[in-house]
Parts: C-alpha cells; structure tokens; sequence
C-alpha cells in the first residue's frame, strides 16, 4: 500500500464514518490529553503502514471491525457498566440494585441462584442448600416485581444471566414492565440465552439440544416482532475459557455455537437480517494484555466475514461482534483479595 492510498482510505473513513457520529456527539470533538496535558490521537496509525494494513486491521467502524465497531473507539458511545449481583431473596437483591444505580451505574446485570437456573422452585427438596446463594430466588411473577421494585425499566438496560429457562424469566420482566405501563418495545437488555455454552462447560441446561434450540429461535422471532431493543442472546465464551481452554479455543468455540444459532435461525425460517443485528456475545479477560486484545480483535474480524460471506447478511449491524467481558475467575484468588483489584484492573 502506498502512502498515497491509505491516506486517500483514512480520509474517506474520517467523511463517512467518523464525521457523523461526531455530528451526533459534538461534545466529543473536544482533545483528549493525558495527566502530564499531552493530546492523545482519536485513533493511531502506524507511521508506514504495509500492504495489508487495510486488510487486516481496517479502520473502527468499519468492516471487517477488527479495531472497534464504533468509530470513536467508545469514546463517544460508553461501554454500560454493571455490576453482576443477586443474591438471596427479591427484596435483598432489589435494595442492592438500587443502591448500585445511585453510584452511578447505568446498567443492572442479574444473577440468578442455581434452583431458577435449572427451572426448580425454591420449596423444592433438591434445592436445599442452594436457594439464593449464587443469585437470587426468582419462583414466580411477584418475585420479579419485587427485584424491579422502584426501577425505571425503560431507562435502565438490564443484563439477565439465564439460560435454559430464559423465554420464562424474559416474559416475566415483560410483564412487570406492562404493569408500569411500559410498552416492550421502550425495553433495553439482555439475556444469555446461550444454551449450547452450557452443554459444553457449564451444565445447567433442562431440555434436550433440539427442543432447546427451538426456545432459543422463538425468542429471536418474538423480540425482532416485540421487543427490538433487546439482546436476544449472549453467545458465551467466558465459560469456556472458566472451563480450561486457550484464547483461540474460546474464540473457536464461541464462534462455533453462534455459527449452529444461525443456522437454526435460518433453519426457522427467519431472515438473517431480522434477528443477527441482536446477536451480542461475551468473552472473558484475562491477564495477558496483548493476547486478549488479539483474540478481540480476531473474534471481531471472524464474526464479520462469517455473516457476510457465509450467511449473505447485507445490514453491517448483522456483521458486528458486540460483547460484553468480564474478569476471568479463574484469575483471581480468594486468599490474595488486594492482588485481585490490580488484576482485575489490568
């Protein structure tokens, strides 16, 4: 690549790409500088790039979205930042959701104890022991109103980590929402809904694979219809990763199961562009900076030339890996409690 081609592709990028979103975001036009007042670039460049810069690396925003599927690199649109909670009973768990929004919080991310993971109430004998103690006890419709308690849910995105019964506690958050006259299509989330994951390395799964699967593309049906702003599926590597693999196995994986939930989509009769645009996924962070970089990166390059060229989507949100990342567990370690906060910085 000559000088004189990547700088004709980097100003059309900055026309077309950039341009708007700072437009939309004028606020953000402003310098960025460092402690010492040193400016930092929006976006930085290597001085000579090669001959497959463009094609490896692209620009943010842009196909293949190797650096980013925003153009200003979030620092226009923020990553929403949540705390997993839950624990106990609605009323414990909803005083802590509330206390976590005056902080500041702009998102809640819902843990649910084991019993409602795998669909047990919690007067059920097999759930001694373990009724709200990794998440908190959801068993009915009351419960849900009673975790929401107080909660602006048109203005408040909330993360539901559950799988196999996912349509059930989806459909409950619906309904406590209708009944502060909230309209389905105002509500923002996300729930895992990543049934193949637990399979795999996790394990609380009820169904079988196939009838599964059919729940899992019924709810990407139902929210295109009625609840558009939704996540319908967080396609999880973290649990992977938990579960022993390598960076590139995670990615292997992960991609693999999003591959089998399009194709069950498509299977389904729905058109790819009606349902992938929701699709989001979830990786975990470990350590090794520069390594999980690359894995983002490569995740993100993969996912889109998948959608384009395998599945023919045509929308460039259908092309977009969007995801959440969380700190590794297996990171961190119970005796070492101040060496996890500089390990869960990094």
């Amino acid at each position: 690549m000559s000088a004189g081609s990547f700088k004709k592709d980097k100003t059309a990028w900055e026309k077309n790409i950039l341009d708007p979103v700072l437009k939309k975001f004028p606020e953000r036009k402003e310098v960025l500088r460092t402690g010492s007042g040193y400016p930092v670039e929006r976006v930085y460049f290597p001085d000579k790039p090669g001959d497959d810069y463009l094609e490896k690396l692209g620009f943010p925003g842009e196909y293949p979205y190797s650096r980013g599927v925003q153009p200003t690199m979030y620092r226009s649109r923020f990553w929403t930042m949540r705390q997993y909670a839950g624990f106990g009973s609605a009323e414990q768990s909803n005083r802590r959701y509330r206390f976590l929004l005056k902080q500041g919080q702009t998102g809640l991310s819902v843990a649910f104890d084991l019993p409602t993971q795998i669909g047990y109430d919690s007067d059920n004998p097999l759930c001694a022991g373990e009724v709200g103690k990794v998440g908190v006890a959801i068993d009915s419709l009351a419960d849900m109103e009673i975790l929401f308690k107080g909660i602006p849910l048109d203005s408040v995105s909330t993360s539901m980590t559950i799988n196999a019964p996912a349509a059930i506690l989806l459909a409950m958050y619906i309904a406590v929402a209708e009944k502060k006259s909230i309209p389905p299509e105002r509500l923002t989330g996300t729930i895992q809904n990543d049934i193949l994951k637990e399979y795999i390395a996790r394990g609380t799964y009820i169904f079988p694979p196939a009838h599964s699967m059919r729940l899992i593309t019924d709810i990407f049906s139902f929210c295109s219809q009625t609840v558009p702003k939704w996540n319908t599926i967080s396609i999880s590597g973290y649990h992977i990763r938990e579960a022993g693999s390598t960076a590139s196995q995670e990615i292997a994986f992960t991609l693999a199961d999003g591959i089998a939930y399009v194709e069950a989509a498509l299977k389904a009769g729905l058109a790819v562009d009606d349902f992938a645009p929701r699709l989001s996924f979830f990786f975990n962070a470990h350590n090794d900076l520069l390594e999980e970089i690359a894995k983002f990166r490569a995740a993100r390059r993969l996912w889109a030339d998948i959608m384009k060229n395998r599945f023919n989507a045509a929308s460039t949100k259908s092309m977009m890996l969007r995801f959440h990342t969380q700190t590794g567990g297996s990171t961190l370690t119970a005796q070492q409690p101040d060496n996890n906060i500089v390990r869960v910085a990094i």
